[in-house]
C-alpha cells in the first residue's frame, strides 16, 4: 500500500525517520522538503480517525541542522566558481549578516565550516560556529543561535577573545530576547570578562539594557556612568536612548522626557529620522507616566509621521547593543494608548496604518505598486467601500491584551481580550499541532479557541469575513475555529488579509480574471518526490478554462514557469515548497529538473518578476503560506513575494495535506469559480467538500489553504 501527501511520497509499511532521510543527493534540503513519515503507532486515542493518522505529517528537523550545514556548505564550497579561504568565508559571512542577508551570511559560514572540519582547522571551526551564531541571532532563530553560540565556545580558538566574548554576547541575546534579563546579565558579564576591549562598549551596552529590563537600575547607572561616550554619532544615539530609557526605570520621566526631546532635534546622516522616530516615541511614553495624555498623544503622532520617513532595513548595531528594536513597537504603543483613551477608530487606523506601512517599506524597492495601495485608508473609506453582507475582523496582539475590531458598512466595535501575546502564541501553537497531527482533541480546541476569540465578536451567521490577522494568528487556520458546533466556514466565507488597505486596493484594482490559466503539477524531480494526483489536478483545472494549459512531470520546469507567469491571468501549482525561517526571500518551490540538477523557484526571484497582469496564483504545495511573521505583518515568503510582484489573490497553506484531499479541494474551487463564485465563496464551496467526504471531516484534510488578498475575485467576462 502507498500513499502520498504534498510533502512526498512514502511507502506505509514502516519507514520511519532514518530512511526518510537517506533521499538521494539532495540530502540537505529533502529534510524539509519531503520529511513526511506515518504517524507512530499508538500516537493519539485509538478513536483517530484511521485515514488522519494514516496521512498526517510528523516534522523532521529541518535542514539547519549542524550536519546538514556541513553537508550544505560543501556542496556551495564545490560549486563556488572562484574558491576563498575559509577564514575568507568567515569575513563574508559577517558582512552579509550586518546587511541582513541571513541565508547567505549563513550559507558563507556553513562553507567555512565545511573547510574547518575538512582541513582539521579548529580555530576556523571556532570562527564559523561564532559567525552562524551571529547570523541565526539576528535573523531571529535564537534555538540555533544558542547552539552554535556554545559549539564555538567549545572548539579551540588562537584569539578566544574574539571567539569568547562575541559567542557569550549571544547567548545574553538569546536569553534577552527569551525575556530571562537576570541570565541575560550573567552572560553579558562573562562576555565582558572575556571580550576585547574594542568589542568591550557593545557588551556593556547590552549589558546596561537588560539590567534596566531585569529591574537592576542601580547597577545599570554604574554602568553607564562608566561608559565613555561613543566616536560613532549612530551608537552616541544610541546610547543616549539607554539613558533615557533607565532615567524612565529610575522614575524620573520628566528627564527622560528632556533627553527624548533632544533626540528628535538631532541629526545622524542618512539616519537621523529613524532615530528622531525613537525620540518621538520616547517622549511620549514620559509624558504617559506624567499623565500628560494630550502631551502623549501629540507625541505618538509625529512618531507615526515619522515612521513614514523611515525606510525599513536591518540595523546589526541595535542588536549589537541589546536594544532588539523593532519600528513595530511604536505602533504597539500608540495602539494600545488610543484603545485606553476609548478611541477605536484611531486605534483602528494605528494597527492598519503598521501593517500596510511594513509591507510597502519592504517591498517598495522590488516592486511597483498602485496608486491606492501607497497609503493606508481609515476606518470611514474601509465602511464606505465594504458591502451589506462583509465584515473585517481585525486583530491587533499587544503584551498583555488582544485588540479586535468588526468594522461593517454601519459601525466599528472594538473589543479587548484578556490574551497576552505570549499566551496567544501557546494557544495557536497548540491548536495548529492538533490540527497538523490529526489528533481527536482538535474539537474540543476549536470550540475553546472559536469561543476565546470570536466568541465576544457576535458575528452574524452569513455574512463574509475578511480578517486581517496580526503576529502569533497569521499561523491560525481561523475557519476550522468552532463556534456554536460548527466550523467557521460552515457559518461563513472567509479569506486573509495582510491589511485591509492592500486588499481593498487589491479588490478594486482587479474584480476580475479572464478564463486563461496555466497550471504545474507534480514536476518529475524523482521517483521519491512523485505526486500522482497533483498531474491530475493540473490538467482537470486547465480544462476547466477557455484557455487552459497544463505542464506536468518534465513540462514543469522553472523555465516554463519564468516565461508564462508574467502573462497568465490564473497560475496554478501542484508541487513541493518549503518556507526558510532565516530568510524567507529563499522560501522556493521545487519544479522540475534541467539538466540533470534540481532546480528551485526562489521567493526572491518572484520579486523580479512582473506579475502585474495575474490575478490569482495558487500553491497546492505544502506550508506555502509559511514563513517568518514580523510583528504587525503578514508572513513574510511567498505571500509577500506575489503580492509584490504584481499578483491580486494568493492561494496557499498552512501544512501538507493529502494528495486526493488537495486535488478534491482544488477541483471544487475551480469548478466553483469558472461557474461565477467569487474566489472566497469557492474555497468555501471546496473546503467543504472536503469536509463532507466520508473520512474527510478531520481539518487537517480541509482548512490548510487560505485566500490572502483579493476576497472578491471573479473569472470570465
Amino acid at each position: 500500500m502507498r500513499w502520498w501527501t504534498r510533502k512526498g511520497r512514502l511507502r506505509a509499511s514502516g519507514l520511519r525517520g532514518k530512511a526518510a532521510r537517506r533521499r538521494g543527493s539532495w540530502a540537505c534540503w529533502a529534510l524539509w522538503l519531503c520529511g513526511v513519515v506515518p504517524m507512530a503507532q499508538g500516537a493519539g486515542p485509538a478513536a483517530v480517525d484511521a485515514q488522519v493518522q494514516q496521512a498526517a505529517p510528523a516534522r523532521f528537523d529541518d535542514a539547519d541542522t549542524l550536519l546538514n550545514l556541513t553537508r550544505e556548505g560543501a556542496v556551495l564550497y564545490e560549486a563556488d566558481p572562484v574558491k576563498l579561504t575559509g577564514y575568507q568565508y568567515c569575513s563574508q559571512a559577517v558582512a552579509m549578516a550586518e546587511q541582513g542577508e541571513f541565508r547567505l551570511s549563513v550559507r558563507a559560514a556553513s562553507k567555512a565550516l565545511h573547510l574547518a572540519l575538512a582541513n582539521q582547522d579548529p580555530n576556523l571551526q571556532a570562527l564559523a560556529h561564532r559567525d552562524l551564531a551571529i547570523a541565526f541571532n539576528y535573523a531571529g532563530l535564537i534555538d540555533k543561535a544558542e547552539l552554535h553560540a556554545r559549539e564555538a565556545l567549545k572548539a579551540t580558538a588562537k584569539e578566544p577573545a574574539k571567539v569568547a566574548g562575541p559567542a557569550y554576547k549571544v547567548l545574553g541575546d538569546v536569553l534577552a530576547q527569551r525575556g530571562d534579563f537576570p541570565g541575560a546579565v550573567r552572560e553579558y558579564q562573562e562576555a565582558l570578562r572575556t571580550a576585547s576591549p574594542r568589542y568591550g562598549p557593545l557588551v556593556q551596552a547590552s549589558l546596561a539594557n537588560a539590567l534596566i529590563e531585569s529591574g537592576d537600575v542601580g547597577q545599570a547607572r554604574q554602568v553607564l556612568d562608566g561608559m565613555a561616550a561613543p566616536e560613532d554619532p549612530s551608537a552616541a544615539v544610541q546610547l543616549d536612548r539607554t539613558r533615557a530609557r533607565l532615567l524612565l526605570a529610575e522614575g524620573r520621566p520628566a528627564q527622560a522626557a528632556e533627553l527624548y526631546q533632544s533626540m528628535t532635534r538631532g541629526h545622524v546622516g542618512v539616519d537621523s529620522a529613524y532615530y528622531q522616530l525613537w525620540g518621538w516615541d520616547g517622549l511620549a511614553r514620559s509624558e504617559t507616566a506624567q499623565g500628560n495624555a494630550a502631551a502623549a498623544g501629540k507625541a505618538y503622532a509625529q512618531a507615526l509621521d515619522t515612521v513614514d520617513a523611515v525606510r525599513a532595513r536591518f540595523r546589526s548595531e541595535e542588536f549589537k547593543m541589546g536594544l532588539f528594536s523593532s519600528v513595530q513597537t511604536v505602533f504597539d504603543g500608540a495602539a494600545a494608548f488610543y484603545a485606553k483613551q476609548d478611541e477605536p477608530a484611531r486605534a483602528f487606523d494605528v494597527g492598519e496604518r503598521s501593517r500596510s506601512r511594513a509591507l510597502l517599506d519592504e517591498v517598495r524597492h522590488r516592486a511597483r505598486l498602485p496608486e491606492e495601495m501607497t497609503q493606508a485608508i481609515d476606518v470611514a473609506s474601509v465602511q464606505r467601500l465594504l458591502a451589506p453582507d462583509e465584515a473585517v475582523v481585525q486583530f491587533y496582539a499587544l503584551p498583555d491584551q488582544l485588540l479586535v475590531w468588526v468594522v461593517d458598512a454601519q459601525r466599528i466595535r472594538m473589543h479587548r481580550l484578556p490574551i497576552g501575546r505570549e499566551n496567544l502564541q501557546r494557544l495557536v501553537q497548540a491548536f495548529r499541532d492538533a490540527v497538523a497531527g490529526g489528533r481527536t482533541t482538535v474539537v474540543a480546541g476549536a470550540d475553546a479557541l472559536g469561543n476565546a476569540l470570536l466568541g465576544p465578536l457576535g458575528l452574524p451567521d452569513g455574512i463574509r469575513l475578511i480578517v486581517v490577522p496580526h503576529g502569533p494568528l497569521h499561523y491560525l487556520p481561523f475557519q476550522a475555529l468552532r463556534l456554536q458546533g460548527h466550523y467557521l466556514i460552515e457559518r461563513h466565507p472567509v479569506s486573509i488579509a495582510p491589511s485591509i488597505s492592500i486588499a481593498v486596493g487589491l479588490a478594486r484594482r482587479t474584480p476580475r480574471a479572464p478564463s486563461d490559466a496555466v497550471a504545474f503539477g507534480n514536476p518529475r524531480v524523482g521517483d521519491e518526490y512523485e505526486l500522482p494526483a497533483a498531474a491530475r489536478e493540473a490538467a482537470d483545472i486547465a480544462a476547466l478554462f477557455q484557455r487552459g494549459q497544463a505542464y506536468t512531470g518534465t513540462a514543469a520546469t522553472k523555465t516554463e514557469f519564468l516565461e508564462v507567469a508574467g502573462r497568465a491571468p490564473i497560475v496554478h501549482v501542484a508541487a513541493h515548497a518549503l518556507a526558510d525561517p532565516v530568510d524567507p526571500l529563499y522560501s522556493r518551490i521545487l519544479l522540475a529538473n534541467e539538466n540533470g540538477q534540481r532546480k528551485f523557484l526562489e521567493a526572491h526571484e518572484i520579486n523580479g518578476l512582473d506579475l502585474s497582469r495575474n490575478r490569482l496564483v495558487t500553491l497546492s504545495a505544502c506550508e506555502s503560506g509559511l514563513g517568518r511573521v514580523a510583528q504587525g505583518d503578514e508572513v513574510l515568503g511567498f505571500p509577500r513575494s506575489f503580492l509584490a510582484a504584481g499578483s491580486s489573490t494568493l492561494i496557499a497553506s498552512f501544512w501538507p495535506v493529502s494528495d486526493d484531499a488537495a486535488e478534491l479541494l482544488m477541483r471544487t474551487l475551480y469548478q466553483s469559480l469558472t461557474q461565477g463564485k467569487d474566489v472566497q465563496r469557492a474555497m468555501q464551496a471546496g473546503q467543504l467538500a472536503v469536509l463532507h467526504t466520508p473520512g474527510r471531516s478531520h481539518p487537517f484534510f480541509w482548512a490548510p489553504f487560505n485566500v490572502i488578498g483579493n476576497w472578491r475575485l471573479t473569472v470570465g467576462n
